[in-house]
């Protein structure tokens, strides 16, 4: 029997046979898919604003380097409040001015936070878990306690991130790399190794990246295993082949990772030099170490995940996109397989790029010159992908939802992150531009304006589907407009203090820093005289962007509040919708019963066309699903062609 047969027998006996769980077992310990989906995608957005809180932290001693922070005082004041606040922050910054030591927790932390415990686990496992199934047409994940078990894996890697703030030593701060030797042997000399927040660190990402392992092994069995009648693999979604390319990037670049963890504990814990060469001094004297170890070593194992990371951070995104675009411009998906074969492409090059992340390190011409190669050549696919979903856009009636906005407004974005990466490929440019804010520039104009307003997308998108709710349009376009303006009021800047020459790990801002580009100097001179209007006082120099960009990074902050609001009071408070499928979309997820119940369906779902059939010619209706057989009618099972699954015994 196939798997897809047997996973729809079990559909009508859960559908309606099944007992009443507890609270527990229902929203805590719960095995649903669905409610998973939604604590990943919850945790991943508190996450994602502790991060952003760091980040607001770090711009103030940038650009107001020596001064309070705001509200110090007060903070300190409250009651438990106050005393978590001095305790996890206020210990480090005396009289509220952040000193290089926080500024170097904040950086560590803000890197790991948003990464690791922010955008992964709301891009790839909280919209996996909740759609992926529905769009496949099963009731749940292939194996649900695995599933359960990778989110408390994930949550107690982040109870321990966080926790380690209030450590004695206070947390990690070497920062988000944690490149050896320093990070080997930082902290040694604490009464109790054990308790320092760089092991910390150490132990809670061996947590986190078990948990993505379980995750990835999950979702590519569910998708091979589990699809519906029907469901060929050229007739899945994007989001589903999207995510499962990005299952296989986690399984195959996450154990290199989490190897470097174990051995770097075990150089900072158990005496052993895996990453600690011979003759390492530290403080004018001789470590006492076995040495024999190579730092290298550390750094080929950390960016053969980090370079598959960033697209394990960008492919959710543009899985979401590409059913949001299609819903919203009422057009079929462009080059929906040209898409498909460039996100396997994408995948594959991914694991041949790490190096030039590495160029300082003085490797050789021709080792340079295949890393410079294989990096130029991954921009092809991306382009294929972005340039779908544009052309996606063209003779589209386009409906400016709040997920739209987001949408649209990501293509521009994520063009700029990626233009501003080519020049990065090459040894010639690298070696000026290397730690430099230009680099942070490119890497946030991918993965905030970029990745951020994909995963936004997601959630307007899917909300509804979630909750029987619609989010409030009005406070969804009022999150959107301060959101853009203030990303890029932030990272825009970047690329050119980058070019004059600033550091990207100045607590201070760089206030020491006097040589400016002089190509640059229009641009201070200009931003100089427009704060001038307003008052300000801001250097005729470089240094004037500090300011520009934190007043971003404020405004950025003020655009969160709406959605905060609309996310929470829509559970109860928003339009109800109307009927199962709101948004008039053709994929299987909005076939089901909104919110889905136990099982997901109330029928035997079956699949009959791709997944894209937008204004089809000589039909009433603008859209086609792919679960009808002709308009309005259900296909039924022994009407469907034979699915191309494997096979269990």
């Amino acid at each position: 029997m196939s798997a897809a047969a047997t996973t729809h027998d079990h559909s009508h006996d859960h559908g309606h046979d099944h007992h009443e769980l507890s609270f527990i077992k229902k929203y805590i310990w719960s095995t649903d898919h669905k409610v998973i989906g939604i604590q990943y995608a919850v945790s991943g957005l508190l996450f994602l604003l502790l991060g952003f809180f760091l980040m607001m932290l770090m711009r103030w001693s940038i650009a107001y380097p020596g001064q309070p922070i705001p509200g110090f005082g007060f903070v300190t004041s409250l009651p438990i409040i106050g005393d978590l606040f001095q305790e996890m922050i206020g210990r480090w910054a005396p009289g509220g001015v952040v000193n290089g030591e926080l500024y170097n927790m904040l950086g560590a932390m803000h890197g790991t936070i948003m990464v690791f415990l922010g955008i992964v686990p709301l891009g790839f496992a909280g919209f996996v878990n909740f759609v992926m199934p529905l769009q496949i047409g099963t009731i749940d994940m292939a194996f649900p306690r695995l599933n359960m078990w990778s989110y408390w894996l994930f949550f107690i890697s982040g109870v321990m991130m966080f926790a380690s703030f209030f450590l004695g030593t206070g947390s990690v701060q070497t920062g988000w790399t944690m490149y050896s030797p320093l990070a080997s042997t930082t902290g040694l000399a604490v009464t109790n190794v054990w308790m320092h927040g760089h092991t910390w660190w150490l132990l809670a990402m061996v947590f986190n990246i078990s948990a993505s392992l379980l995750g990835s092994v999950n979702v590519i069995t569910t998708v091979i295993n589990l699809r519906a009648k029907g469901l060929t693999w050229m007739r899945m979604p994007f989001f589903c082949w999207a995510m499962f390319i990005v299952s296989f990037l986690l399984l195959l670049a996450f154990p290199p990772l989490e190897v470097a963890a174990l051995l770097q504990l075990m150089d900072r814990v158990f005496g052993a030099s895996f990453f600690l060469p011979t003759g390492l001094m530290e403080g004018g004297q001789h470590l006492d170490i076995a040495g024999g170890g190579s730092p290298l070593l550390y750094q080929h194992l950390f960016w053969f995940l980090a370079h598959p990371e960033v697209y394990v951070l960008i492919l959710p995104a543009f899985a979401i996109l590409t059913e949001v675009i299609p819903a919203n411009t009422r057009r079929p998906l462009w080059g929906y397989k040209a898409m498909v074969y460039a996100a396997l492409t994408l995948g594959f090059l991914s694991f041949l790029v790490w190096a030039h992340h590495m160029y300082l390190t003085g490797m050789g011409t021709m080792m340079s010159t295949y890393f410079q190669i294989t990096t130029v050549l991954i921009s092809v696919p991306s382009v294929i992908l972005l340039t779908g979903l544009m052309i996606s856009l063209w003779g589209g009636s386009i409906r400016f939802t709040p997920q739209m906005l987001f949408a649209s407004a990501f293509l521009p974005m994520f063009g700029i992150g990626g233009l501003t990466g080519l020049p990065l490929a090459f040894t010639f440019i690298d070696l000026a531009l290397h730690d430099t804010y230009y680099v942070i520039g490119h890497f946030h104009y991918v993965v905030a304006p970029g990745t951020i307003f994909g995963l936004f997308a997601g959630v307007y998108h899917w909300y509804p589907k979630a909750t029987g709710r619609i989010m409030n349009d009005f406070l969804g376009k009022l999150h959107f407009w301060p959101s853009l303006l203030g990303m890029n009021m932030i990272f825009a800047p970047m690329f050119i203090q980058g070019m004059g020459g600033f550091h990207r790990r100045w607590y201070d801002g760089g206030k020491y820093f006097e040589q400016t580009s002089s190509a640059s100097n229009w641009f201070t001179e200009l931003n100089s005289g427009f704060f001038g209007l307003f008052g300000m006082d801001v250097p005729n120099n470089l240094l004037g962007l500090n300011v520009l960009m934190s007043v971003g990074a404020f405004v950025l902050a003020l655009g969160q509040v709406p959605f905060i609001l609309n996310f929470f009071l829509s559970i109860k408070g928003g339009k109800k919708v109307e009927n199962d499928n709101p948004w008039g979309a053709t994929t299987l997820e909005w076939a089901a019963p909104t919110p889905p119940p136990h099982g997901n369906f109330d029928f035997e779902p079956v699949v009959v066309r791709g997944p894209y059939e937008y204004s089809v010619p000589g039909m009433d209706q603008d859209f086609f699903p792919q679960w009808e057989s002709e308009p309005g009618k259900r296909a039924e099972p022994s009407a469907a062609p034979a699915p191309v699954v494997a096979a269990h015994h």
